[in-house]
């Protein structure tokens, strides 16, 4: 699935990943999908959070190699 935006927050430490992805999703029309790529390990929980209290749907978590890519559908 390819997504609307990518963020790559590759290299940046808590919380700059989700402010960037912050920033992204306000940009997007309801239902597209925004790909946040990060290399910060609390991300994974950081971000299933984030979605939860934003309302957005979290479609697919990836890791590789200690790279995270998150694909998230903006509600």
């Amino acid at each position: 699935m390819m997504a609307d935006l990518s963020i790559d927050a590759k290299g940046l430490a808590c919380p700059m990943p989700i402010v960037k992805a912050k920033k992204g999703i306000d940009s997007l029309q309801s239902g597209q999908t925004m790909e946040l790529v990060t290399t910060d390990k609390g991300s994974r929980k950081d971000f299933q959070a984030w979605v939860k209290q934003t309302n957005h749907e979290l479609v697919e978590v990836k890791e590789e190699d200690g790279v995270f890519t998150f694909l998230v559908k903006k509600g």
